[in-house]
């Protein structure tokens, strides 16, 4: 029985949730589509054809683009799965492998899977060395975005099963390993290269995240050993990242896959969307806030009332979400791990401090809380991130490592699916009607 989390209508005595519209005086009638949680759906595929109408739906805030297994959010309850397991249970238990094990096949591993799985991705992070020098090409301060993207979709010049069938799922196993092995390895270099410093090769004796952090801030000539804290809380936040449903950057991956592109060409779409401020760039934003917050002598009830006044240049940012109604699930869980990486390290105390004050603030005041404005996510990742060493404009590339065992596992069900169609959204044109082509010396200037 589905579980009705956002009081959806009952079914009738047919056990159908169906859709009607009236047009012209006929009476078209849409078949659900049945959902285990949260919204139901009704299949409206047919409308064109049945009315001549088109469904208007800017940024496609109410249109579902696919049915999905992978990813539940309820925004209302504050409630994220993946593959129906809590976000705090995965986050508390799991490593980001095995996560990622779960989004891309479905399943918990058994131990010896996990341990082959683990395997597999340890045996391609090393970069071809003619590909290690295709980074060199870039200038070292160019936005790592870019460069990242650039990477992985030139990594389907180095694998010539890429342009094979991209329905094989045993070729969809063999790139889902070699990105997740080889886009650490990337942003590694991407960072090194920006700061002027040497490129460390993988060590297979470390783990994935460890080794993550030692190849981006290590040095040949040093022994580097990362507190086990500093470890668990970047490998939390890959986990809080690594799927969100149909967001912007998920779901250009599903449409450009639905052209049957290759999963390189397809995942580096996705890094393009995400580089827009509006989707990977909050985090960067909440840190800005912080820092202008502290540097200008502020109090958090001055920057508040600020904020309420909406004066010019005063941007709340790290609260309310386009999904989460309530507080964000993963926001707790990231404050939780701030607080160990920020006492582990000392660093950025006192804008912790005032991230703190604020969320207190923020949580009491019924300016936000009519509002609905909760902290995100976002709130706290940048403090993290801060701590931890990295620039700030590494951290959009953070997200798109965590974020992609989820571009993965969507694109694969995409192919899967047996209803995707290659992505054709309709548009209702207002321009200008036909008109008559008017000869270059005969026009006038209106």
């Amino acid at each position: 029985m589905a579980e009705n989390l956002n009081n959806t209508p009952k079914s009738n005595e047919f056990g159908r949730l169906p859709g009607v519209l009236e047009v012209d005086g006929k009476t078209i009638e849409f078949p659900p589509v049945q959902a285990t949680c949260g919204d139901q759906g009704i299949d409206v595929s047919q409308l064109r054809n049945q009315t001549g109408l088109v469904a208007l739906d800017p940024g496609f805030s109410t249109t579902a683009s696919c049915t999905s297994k992978v990813t539940f959010i309820d925004g209302g309850k504050g409630i994220l799965r993946y593959r129906g397991y809590p976000i705090d249970q995965l986050a508390h238990h799991s490593s980001f492998l095995e996560v990622a094990y779960l989004l891309i096949r479905g399943e918990l591993p058994t131990p010896s899977q996990l341990d082959d799985f683990v395997r597999q991705v340890k045996r391609q992070r090393l970069l071809h060395e003619d590909f290690r020098a295709f980074f060199t090409a870039f200038p070292s301060d160019g936005h790592p975005m870019a460069i990242l993207q650039g990477g992985i979709a030139g990594m389907a010049t180095y694998y010539e099963e890429t342009f094979a069938d991209v329905h094989d799922p045993e070729l969809q196993d063999i790139q889902a390993v070699q990105l997740l092995a080889k886009v650490p390895t990337m942003i590694s270099y991407i960072a090194k290269r920006a700061a002027g410093l040497p490129l460390l090769y993988p060590d297979n004796e470390r783990s994935y995240v460890e080794d993550f952090i030692r190849l981006t801030f290590g040095l040949p000539y040093q022994s580097y050993d990362i507190d086990p804290a500093i470890i668990r809380a970047l490998e939390v936040l890959f986990i809080l990242h690594a799927d969100h449903e149909q967001n912007c950057s998920t779901s250009t991956v599903r449409l450009v896959g639905s052209s049957n592109a290759n999963m390189y060409a397809s995942v580096a779409a996705g890094v393009g969307a995400l580089s827009g401020p509006l989707h990977g760039g909050a985090n960067e934003a909440v840190l800005r806030m912080l820092i202008n917050i502290r540097d200008n002598h502020l109090s958090i009830p001055e920057f508040v009332e600020k904020v309420k006044n909406k004066e010019k240049g005063v941007k709340l940012m790290g609260f309310g979400h386009r999904v989460y109604k309530n507080y964000d699930p993963r926001a707790a869980i990231v404050r939780e791990q701030a607080h160990k990486v920020l006492d582990r390290m000392g660093k950025n105390n006192d804008l912790f401090d005032l991230a703190m004050e604020l969320e207190e603030v923020a949580l009491s005041d019924d300016y936000f809380i009519e509002r609905k404005l909760y902290p995100n996510v976002d709130f706290y990742t940048g403090l993290i991130y801060s701590a931890m060493g990295f620039p700030t404009k590494m951290f959009t590339p953070l997200f798109a490592l965590g974020r992609l065992p989820g571009w993965i596992s969507q694109y694969i069900e995409m192919l899967h699916d047996p209803m995707t169609r290659i992505g054709r959204p309709r548009q209702v044109y207002q321009g200008e009607p036909q008109r008559d082509y008017v000869p270059l010396r005969m026009r006038e200037v209106k």
